[in-house]
């Protein structure tokens, strides 16, 4: 095992994935990134750097020291939490040695002791000299929709791992298209009659708890997470990747769910990123190809414009605790900052600011303790309860949008003209 210190320095453009964890928290796969790059770089992580902002939540998720680098006479490997992929020259670093972003110059992984560490983890303090290598592909997360651009060779490397494990034996009544011993699927899981597991392109691991309802068709490669729920007729399509706790009904392609999350009802969910406690009410479909079949602009703020993304299939993201009335409609690349709940007919598109209150009378700011109720209510159907960080955190957020709001010329969130998707 080797001493490590993951950090996330906080930079680029990631909110909503990071506005409650830091950006190793965020389920980049089947996996959230510190799982992936402890397991295959076989880390032993003994501290971990966050923004600020975050530091208060963190020991709700982690039992290591917060910003601080512990006493050490071997050197500590830094890891960048915004670099989900275990890259094998990370692990081949040598003391002294680092490796940083072409583009950006940023840090993405060095190996030194804990005097340079603490040089290199402090903005404020001039970084030690290192012997550098640069990485000329992208690596490190900086917008919302690279969980897109690292999807598939994330969910590749974490099926690498999780389909090594151990399976309990297929029940008669489940129809298997492919291989079998792709299958792997916990002796605490219920898979009922009807179903239909297909691994032609990729394994399948059904986690502990997990209950696949009657004629649900899972495609691989897919993961579904402890306690989640795979509702009657679902069709789960290749790199899905479900956080625990979660239910999920209609038709699921190419989707990460972070956990606790619901779609329970028909309709199509494509390329898209869910965070934590988001309800899609029955018929929430999105688009995740634009008619043009061009590549799909997003933008990652409300005052922000459109940026490339480089992909031709991207759903949404949509931030912890949003919420979608019946028959709500998500255009190509939307991006949904926390808290926001969407209920107008017209099509979602375009940016939408955290804790919007949307529906056809117009665009409003959530109140805050309004919000509160329904997060305390719907956390406490799966037996959770928010810390009080967790719940100061949230109300920092809704502060700095009330502020936004204030400032921007009309006082009001932006409100994108809708395009033409499929």
């Amino acid at each position: 095992m080797v001493s490590a210190i993951i950090f996330d320095d906080g930079k680029g453009q990631l909110a909503p994935l990071t506005d409650l964890r830091p950006a190793f928290d965020v389920r980049t796969g089947a996996m959230r990134t510190i799982e992936r790059l402890k397991l295959h770089l076989k880390l032993d992580v003994r501290a971990m750097y966050v923004p600020r902002a975050l530091k208060a939540l963190a020991p709700d998720r982690h039992a290591v020291p917060v910003n601080t680098v512990p006493p050490s006479d071997k050197p500590y490997l830094l890891v960048n939490g915004r670099c989900p992929i275990p890259l094998e020259a990370i692990g081949e670093l040598e003391p002294g040695q680092a490796l940083r972003d072409e583009a950006s110059g940023d840090l993405i992984a060095a190996r030194v002791h804990a005097d340079a560490a603490k040089k290199l983890l402090d903005p404020e303090r001039d970084d030690p000299e290192l012997d550098t290598t640069t990485v000329h592909e992208r690596v490190l997360l900086s917008r919302p929709w690279h969980f897109r651009t690292v999807r598939d060779p994330a969910i590749a490397a974490d099926m690498r791992i999780l389909a090594r494990r151990q399976s309990a034996p297929l029940p008669a009544h489940v129809a298997v298209i492919g291989d079998a011993a792709d299958v792997v699927l916990d002796h605490r899981a219920t898979v009922h009659p009807g179903v239909i597991l297909d691994t032609t392109h990729g394994p399948i691991v059904i986690s502990a708890e997990v209950t696949v309802r009657p004629g649900a068709i899972l495609c691989g490669p897919c993961a579904i997470g402890p306690g989640s729920t795979v509702l009657d007729r679902c069709l789960v399509k290749p790199n899905t990747a479900i956080g625990p706790t979660c239910k999920i009904a209609g038709e699921v392609g190419g989707c990460v769910f972070q956990g606790f999350a619901n779609k329970a009802h028909d309709g199509h969910l494509g390329d898209s990123w869910l965070g934590e406690w988001v309800n899609l009410g029955a018929g929430t479909t999105n688009s995740n190809l634009l008619n043009t079949y061009a590549e799909v602009p997003a933008r990652a703020t409300p005052e922000g414009r459109d940026e490339r993304t480089g992909e031709q299939y991207l759903g949404c993201v949509l931030g912890d605790h949003v919420k979608t009335a019946i028959c709500t409609r998500i255009m190509t690349g939307a991006i949904v900052h926390t808290g926001a709940m969407l209920a107008a007919s017209a099509p979602v598109s375009g940016c939408v600011p955290a804790f919007t209150w949307g529906t056809d009378a117009g665009s409003r700011l959530y109140r805050f303790d309004k919000f509160m109720d329904v997060a305390r209510s719907m956390m406490g159907r799966r037996e959770q309860t928010p810390s009080q960080p967790y719940a100061e955190r949230l109300e920092i957020l809704h502060q700095d949008e009330t502020l936004r709001r204030a400032a921007s010329p009309a006082g009001k969130p932006a409100n994108p003209n809708p395009r033409a998707d499929a």
